[in-house]
């Protein structure tokens, strides 16, 4: 196979991103060959789209059955049902994924299920595992309907939190109340959250002035994990806002950064047994064949997606 289909920077497709011929990955030695079957779409690599150069790969989720096992010997045979987490590339018909970022899925959880859980899956479990002691502490998720949202949610509660859901609609309100949320706060600043404070642990991903808004909220020894700025606008605040609490934190989280702490496999495989369980239950509210994923990367920009959208292979 010299040739493969796969997603790339198109600036004149929807989304900025359509299907050509690549060359097929050629795997290094601790590489498996995966071939592709599902993959889930994230608002930071659609949004690099929209800046990278034309004909770039993209993608960072998948899941897909191993075509050819690393030749070092390492990770999953050949046929094993994986999901995987790469850098650049996902959405091919066939990726080379680094073993230590591969997982073997148990027999009942699906490659749609699966792709959700790379990039929010592990964000959410290690943003969350950043406060210690949640157990019957009060934790808020900002951004709560979007894909990180809702595994923060539930895994919060796992965890023994109770926890506040912050959403910007009234319409998704029973989306994260069916997620896990003891609380749900409608807000465009974030100012209501202070009902439910202080908080032990925030999960922040909305920015502005949700953001200034919660660094006031966290309790002494309490953090703000801080993942994205979805408002796409600055945040000012006076610092004496947290300094007054005393001890606590603002943390810039950074998955890829992250991954030097527990490899993706190790979360994937601990997520991926959550979800086979029934613990943990993916949103995927948008579920489209390969060839569409310029429309759905479009849409998810224009936040017409809560929780996960998934493409597949033509099958």
């Amino acid at each position: 196979m010299n040739k493969i289909h796969a997603a790339v920077v198109d600036p004149n497709a929807p989304g900025h991103v359509a299907i050509h011929d690549v060359d097929a990955p050629v795997p290094a030695r601790n590489e498996a060959l995966v071939r592709f079957m599902a993959a889930s779409l994230n608002q930071g690599e659609v949004r690099y789209a929209e800046t990278m150069e034309p004909g770039h790969s993209i993608g960072w989720d998948l899941a897909g059955v191993i075509e050819q096992p690393a030749s070092d010997g390492s990770g999953p045979p050949a046929g094993a049902r994986v999901v995987g987490f790469v850098r650049t590339g996902a959405w091919a018909e066939m990726v080379a994924v680094p073993t230590n970022s591969l997982a073997v899925l148990p027999d009942n959880v699906t490659f749609e299920e699966a792709s959700t859980l790379p990039v929010a899956g592990l964000t959410a479990l290690y943003m969350l595992e950043k406060g210690h002691g949640l157990l019957g502490r009060n934790v808020l998720v900002t951004g709560a309907n979007g894909g990180v949202g809702l595994f923060a949610l539930q895994l919060a509660k796992l965890m023994g939190a109770d926890v506040t859901a912050l959403i910007r609609r009234e319409e998704y309100r029973d989306l994260v109340k069916k997620h896990g949320a003891d609380h749900v706060v409608v807000s465009e600043d974030g100012g209501a959250a202070c009902d439910h404070a202080p908080y032990r642990l925030i999960a922040e991903s909305v920015g502005g002035q949700v953001l200034a808004n919660c660094l006031s909220l966290i309790e002494p020894d309490g953090i703000c994990v801080t993942i994205g700025n979805s408002s796409q606008t600055e945040t000012t605040f006076n610092a004496w806002t947290i300094i007054h609490n005393g001890r606590t934190t603002l943390y810039g989280f950074i998955l890829f950064t992250e991954l030097g702490i527990e490899p993706a496999s190790v979360g994937l495989a601990r997520l991926a047994k959550l979800v086979s369980e029934g613990k943990l239950k993916p949103q995927i509210t948008v579920e489209e064949p390969f060839d569409k994923v310029g429309e759905v990367a479009r849409d998810l920009m224009d936040r017409k997606i809560p929780g996960k959208a998934v493409i597949r292979m033509w099958i």
